[in-house]
């Protein structure tokens, strides 16, 4: 790990921004690896990931590494993955759904990450979110046509959905995904890997 990204993730790790705003202290969570040739940019961490601090660590994070194919070991490695939500922190939950990612945290954190990563080949933006801050003017009208649409962001963008329990229902609904975006998807994640 470079100083720079040192220095980065210390002061990411003591924002406070928006404390007054979130339900619980302030706990960032976030992988950074100044070799990573993959950045995976979801939404904001959940209670579970709150309390454990360890990205993606929980039923949609399972999901998330079977659609890419990547193994624990790999996902886990910051020399090859840097996992970057659009909320560092837990933004809390209503009606039995987590809020939506602080809207202070992209702007404030991800310009400065991202130029610390020179290596990246892929960038897997994870939902809605994601999907808007990222592609801005050219997501199509829905999250499913964006991700159905995929190839046009190149070969340096790939849309999904989120992986939560509620994209269970979405997938029975959109077989396609399973059967022409997943196996494109690993295919993409490999090539970036190993190329």
């Amino acid at each position: 790990m470079t100083d720079a990204i040192e220095k980065i993730l210390s002061e990411i790790r003591a924002c406070r921004v928006c404390a007054e705003h979130l339900p619980h202290p302030p706990r960032p969570v976030v992988q950074i690896g100044a070799a990573a040739r993959i950045v995976i940019i979801g939404q904001a961490p959940g209670s579970k990931v709150h309390e454990s601090g360890v990205p993606w660590q929980d039923r949609s994070g399972d999901r998330l590494r079977d659609w890419t194919g990547l193994s624990g070991e790999a996902f886990y490695d910051p020399a090859r993955i840097t996992l970057m939500p659009m909320g560092f922190c837990y933004p809390g939950a209503a009606d039995g759904a987590d809020l939506p990612p602080r809207p202070e945290c992209a702007p404030l954190w991800h310009a400065t990450v991202l130029a610390q990563l020179k290596t990246v080949r892929l960038t897997l933006l994870v939902g809605s979110h994601a999907h808007g801050y990222y592609l801005r003017g050219s997501a199509k009208a829905t999250m499913t046509e964006t991700v159905r649409g995929f190839a046009a962001y190149g070969p340096a963008l790939f849309p999904l959905p989120h992986p939560s329990w509620r994209s269970t229902g979405w997938m029975r609904r959109n077989p396609w995904f399973e059967t022409d975006i997943l196996p494109a998807l690993r295919d993409q994640v490999r090539a970036a890997l190993t190329g």
